[in-house]
């Protein structure tokens, strides 16, 4: 079975990265490596990256350091460069990912020789009624989340790439200097001009935060603006769907409800990213005859 690097870039993530770091490496297939790429961060994310790897030096994590560009694009791509696996995962830092994720990547490009990129549906981790929106989010990736008739689009939040085409389209992916692009429908769009085949699968779970959620309306705007921009940079291809309005459509629930579930999670003192998968992680834990204990988190880094 091919191996699986999992890329993280991270710009300012203590509050999630120890347990986004917890979820990438519980897993029931080890991954390769954990590549954590630290941009220019002002808080503790480098330093509990460290005591990660000091506290698991049986876990495949490394630190890597971005700090001749701010931004998402070149710190994603000095992660994807740097990683040696077969397959390349891409997450974000608040990110956690189930606890069979790197066991179904592989699956899917070992199965699948014309595999090139791969993605799939997300659970919000830090919201209510988890099962209802997991199917939700499925059902939109599934039918509306495609470009040119119907390839697949990745998810940057939950995608992977074989290396031999991350090799072919690095030198073509736009850096978008201006920062008003998706760099992951950038990346699926330049996939798509080489005739790699993207797919997707619903079995490859990742769960994300909603934080996007409790932005300002302008600001939601703008994030929501980078679809038509990205197209508008690559003309060759086109949608049928403009699945930035289904989330118009969910914002104003979503806004709403954010900071009040955020409330109701503080008063329980429930971390809900250790909670998405901690069924599974318990299962894992108990088959391998070990025990589940909490991650440190920035203020226990003294």
């Amino acid at each position: 079975m091919l191996n699986v690097s999992i890329v993280i870039p991270a710009w300012n993530e203590e509050e999630r990265i120890v347990d986004c770091l917890a979820n990438a490496t519980r897993q029931t297939v080890r991954p390769h490596e954990v590549i954590v790429v630290d941009n220019r961060s002002t808080d503790a994310t480098a330093q509990l990256v460290e005591r990660f790897i000091r506290d698991h030096p049986d876990a495949p994590v490394r630190l890597l350091h971005q700090d001749a560009e701010q931004g998402l694009v070149p710190t994603r791509n000095f992660g994807l460069d740097a990683a040696t696996g077969d397959v390349l995962g891409r997450v974000d830092a608040d990110c956690m990912l189930k606890p069979d994720w790197v066991e179904v990547v592989a699956r899917i490009f070992t199965d699948d020789p014309d595999a090139m990129g791969a993605t799939g549906p997300v659970v919000y981790y830090d919201m209510p009624a988890k099962k209802a929106a997991l199917a939700g989010d499925d059902h939109v990736r599934r039918h509306t989340y495609r470009a040119d008739g119907d390839q697949v689009l990745l998810f940057g939040s939950n995608m992977a790439v074989r290396a031999s085409a991350w090799r072919t389209v690095r030198n073509e992916v736009c850096r978008d200097k201006a920062d008003v692009m998706h760099e992951d429908l950038d990346m699926s769009l330049h996939l798509l001009d080489h005739g790699f085949k993207t797919v997707y699968s619903q079995q490859m779970i990742c769960g994300i935060s909603a934080r996007r959620m409790d932005t300002s309306f302008d600001s939601f705007h703008r994030y929501m603006q980078r679809f038509r921009n990205t197209f508008e940079a690559h003309p060759a291809h086109s949608r049928a769907h403009r699945t930035e309005r289904r989330l118009y459509a969910l914002y104003p629930w979503l806004h709403m409800l954010y900071p009040i579930y955020r409330q109701y999670l503080k008063m329980k003192q429930i971390d809900p990213a250790e909670q998405v998968w901690f069924k599974e992680q318990l299962a894992l834990a108990e088959r391998h005859g070990e025990r589940l204990v909490p991650e440190l988190d920035s203020e226990r880094l003294g």
